[in-house]
């Protein structure tokens, strides 16, 4: 993906929580394909913003080609702050910026994109408010009926899941990989596999057909998130 053109410094997530204003997003055509491919990281739940942020830069460092701000824990308040802060580390760091579950704050503060699952809202109307420069992913689940649905309005990745027990979803039924073969084949666009993985099994999700690795725990949670990062990366 191509570096913005705008990149304010990085914030001082140790010290306090910044009060960015991002530039606006370089243009960015939906349907980027074959781009999307690596590295997802996905947020974990976190009320201490600070601690978020320093954990952040360390991922960023690993240079995942996506980050995604998922808090199902934050108020509506501690949500829009964080995303704020998150979006003008994603924004120096050159990884565009995704917001989980929550179109209206993506658009609010201008983050590269959304993704979204069954209680967000219709897909087809996702795609119109993103329109062609901001990237929509869909949580497909083991739903290929959403997938379907994904592709036709446009989106630029579905996600399945969960692949393995997940931590962070402990109630998601499974999805078989069978999903990730047949979308791969038939749907033509990116699909991102989240649940349960780690570096120890993301070679299964990865032989299946997964462009890009949605990861939460084994990622922040690494004792060095930049080194773990870097290691998902050396995957593709």
């Amino acid at each position: 993906m191509s570096e913005p053109q705008h990149r304010p410094p990085v914030p001082d997530a140790a010290a306090s929580v910044p009060d960015p204003c991002p530039a606006p997003a370089e243009p960015r055509a939906a349907g980027v394909g074959g781009a999307l491919r690596g590295l997802y990281a996905v947020t974990p739940d976190e009320s201490d913003t600070p601690r978020l942020l320093a954990a952040t830069e360390r991922v960023l460092a690993g240079r995942p080609v996506l980050l995604q701000y998922r808090n199902k824990t934050a108020d509506a308040a501690l949500r829009r702050l964080q995303a704020r802060a998150l979006h003008a580390l994603c924004r120096a760091a050159g990884v565009p910026f995704i917001v989980n579950d929550d179109l209206a704050l993506a658009l609010e503060i201008d983050a590269d994109g959304a993704h979204l699952g069954r209680d967000d809202g219709p897909p087809a109307a996702a795609r119109r408010a993103l329109g062609a420069h901001r990237l929509l992913g869909l949580t497909c689940y083991a739903d290929w009926a959403r997938a379907t649905e994904g592709a036709e309005v446009g989106a630029d990745y579905i996600a399945f899941g969960a692949m393995f027990p997940s931590v962070t979803k402990p109630g998601a039924p499974p999805a078989p990989f069978a999903l990730i073969t047949r979308a791969r084949r038939e749907l033509g666009l990116p699909v991102a596999a989240i649940g349960g993985i780690t570096l120890a099994n993301a070679g299964e999700v990865l032989a299946a057909g997964a462009d890009l690795l949605a990861v939460v725990s084994d990622l922040f949670a690494a004792d060095d998130p930049a080194a773990r990062a870097a290691a998902y990366r050396a995957l593709f």
